[in-house]
């Protein structure tokens, strides 16, 4: 029998760890370990931390939170997510998410993992550095704050479609928008 994997046991540890965009991504199983089945992500995040509204062509997402609550915005509906939940966002859909408490912990399951000859975990190593420790970084340059032409050059190369405000306006209806604190706003 043909084994496709190696066995391993791995944690989020500083070594398996990249800063990315204000945030802390973990990379527990990638997308090389897998043979492009399927990558696994722990990731910390703080509100100001969200990604634009986006859509995977060719990925489903599953999120498992471990602490916090997340909202997300996806076909036409607004699902609130709390630590002990499971969330799972289908390829080809627009979504958008806004981070409700102080901090978000969850893993992240994205399958397949390198369709197409695109990786989204390569997209994150491109858009990270190194972790000198576990801790969120006090003050980053998230996606709000950077010029995003190169993340979006850079994205669609993986198979993600960033959403100009005219698609997330009419893909995502109920979305109040990106890079404002969600506190500032109401339903």
């Amino acid at each position: 029998m043909k084994h496709s994997a190696d066995f391993f046991v791995r944690s989020a540890v500083t070594e398996t760890t990249r800063s990315y965009m204000g945030s802390l991504m973990s990379f527990l199983v990638t997308s090389v370990e897998t043979e492009n089945r399927f990558f696994l992500l722990e990731l910390r995040m703080k509100p100001g931390n969200e990604p634009p509204p986006h859509l995977h062509y060719d990925q489903d997402e599953v999120y498992y939170i471990l602490e916090g609550e997340l909202e997300v915005y996806c076909m036409g509906e607004v699902r609130t997510v709390r630590a002990g939940e499971t969330i799972f966002l289908p390829r080809n859909q627009a979504h958008a998410f806004y981070y409700l408490s102080p901090t978000l912990r969850f893993l992240a399951l994205l399958q397949p993992g390198g369709p197409g000859g695109y990786s989204l975990d390569r997209y994150f190593e491109a858009m990270s550095s190194p972790s000198t420790n576990m801790q969120l970084p006090a003050i980053a340059t998230t996606y709000a704050l950077s010029d995003p032409a190169p993340a979006i050059a850079l994205a669609a190369k993986h198979g993600v479609k960033m959403l100009t405000p005219e698609e997330t306006a009419e893909l995502l209806p109920h979305y109040l928008g990106f890079g404002v604190p969600r506190k500032n706003r109401s339903h």
